[in-house]
């Protein structure tokens, strides 16, 4: 009998310390979730709802990505909590009453793996078998006929707060092929790892492309939720028609917050200092000198077979998102910035450093002036001026822009 009773008390001081266990557990993840971002794609309530009964289309890409709170076992018939990863596509299809039609990928892909500029095919998706549609090419705006029969667009993409970053111009085309035929888009927010501050010169309409589309300064210091509020407003859809657009708001987030990405926005983005340094970096993609693709510190680096002989050097090889990278298998000489202290403004020092060591007539090309968004760039810097002079005639641009851009911001 007494063996029976210790076994007893045994057993529900087991019981009682897994139940505590789960509460606490379950109180862990609950505080963890309170005190993170929640994305847009995260606050699933707020949006499927829109979502039941209806044949949707998703834009999306790797960077597409929820997280659910979910009920895990932590003992036998003792339940916790656990927070769960879906990709938005897996997640929306596997969904009662929501109807996943199709896919439209942006520039590098559905997956995410194709280089900078390089086509896309259309194609079907390997796990659900849902058509995918390319949005990179050609085919930058979805057509009539893409989208017939469409109830919905769910745009979730990870942007990251540069001009030239060609999400933002998918989501103009989205926009507006959905405001010419009258359908709705769920704009599922994110945050902006460099939206603590704004800086470069603010595009010329004659300069406009798909790497910058819109009279708006290099760094912008937005989220893509209020970029695509700001794009409405505006008007800067074909003939100022405006789009029937829902935002779905982010949690616990300021403009100042920091955000590391859990997943590479793109092949040559691969982590939170390549991120930072993009957008005075890319500024490279318009001469000859490379940023790194084809190396393993992509935009963490530059240089050039052009440049002074240094102690650092690099030789560019084909590799994921780089098969044809610039001075392919030469030997490069430059600086390594992946140990530099996080940028709260663009740094052009680097540019007019490789400038001045660099032959003058062979530094800049014509894709230059449609990265600056403007001409006066690539003169001031042939003209000598120092960042300093160069930063200062932007000032006018950027006091105007912001007053556009407090019109449409959301988060503090």
């Amino acid at each position: 009998m007494r063996y029976l009773l210790s076994a007893f008390l045994v057993f529900s001081f087991f019981i009682g310390s897994c139940a505590q266990q789960q509460k606490s557990t379950k109180k862990t993840v609950e505080k963890e979730q309170a005190q993170t971002i929640k994305t847009g794609a995260d606050r699933i309530d707020q949006y499927l709802p829109l979502l039941k009964n209806k044949n949707i289309a998703i834009v999306a890409n790797q960077t597409s990505v929820l997280k659910v709170l979910q009920r895990a076992e932590v003992a036998p018939n003792i339940m916790g909590a656990e927070i769960v990863q879906h990709h938005l596509v897996d997640y929306l299809h596997n969904y009662d009453r929501i109807n996943v039609q199709k896919v439209f990928a942006p520039e590098h892909g559905f997956r995410g793996k194709a280089d900078a500029g390089e086509a896309i095919a259309d194609g079907k998706d390997v796990k659900t078998g849902i058509p995918i549609i390319s949005l990179y090419g050609k085919n930058k705006k979805p057509s009539p006929e893409q989208l017939k029969g469409i109830d919905v667009v769910v745009f979730d993409i990870q942007d990251v707060g540069a001009r030239f970053y060609t999400y933002i111009s998918t989501l103009h085309y989205v926009m507006e092929a959905c405001a010419e035929l009258g359908i709705q888009v769920i704009l599922l927010d994110r945050p902006n790892p460099n939206g603590h501050y704004i800086d470069g010169p603010v595009l010329e309409p004659e300069h406009k492309s798909f790497v910058g589309m819109h009279p708006v300064p290099v760094v912008y210091g937005m989220t893509i939720g209020e970029y695509g509020q700001m794009i409405n407003g505006e008007k800067w859809l074909a003939n100022g028609i405006q789009c029937d657009l829902t935002v779905i708001l982010l949690e616990n987030y300021t403009h100042q917050s920091t955000y590391s990405l859990p997943i590479k926005p793109s092949p040559n983005l691969p982590n939170d200092i390549s991120i930072n340094l993009y957008p005075s970096l890319c500024f490279f993609e318009g001469t000859n000198v490379s940023a790194g693709r084809g190396t393993n510190k992509q935009f963490q680096i530059y240089g050039s077979p052009f440049l002074e002989k240094s102690d650092f050097s690099f030789t560019p090889q084909p590799n994921e998102g780089a098969k044809h990278p610039k001075h392919k298998e030469k030997i490069c000489f430059g600086e390594d910035l992946s140990a530099s202290e996080s940028l709260v403004s663009l740094n052009l020092s680097w540019l007019v450093k490789a400038y001045q060591q660099s032959p003058k007539k062979d530094f800049f090309n014509t894709f230059f002036t449609k990265l600056a968004g403007t001409k006066k760039l690539r003169q001031q810097i042939e003209e000598g001026l120092s960042e300093k002079e160069i930063k200062a005639s932007w000032q006018l641009g950027l006091e105007n822009f912001k007053k556009v851009r407090e019109q449409y911001l959301i988060y503090p």
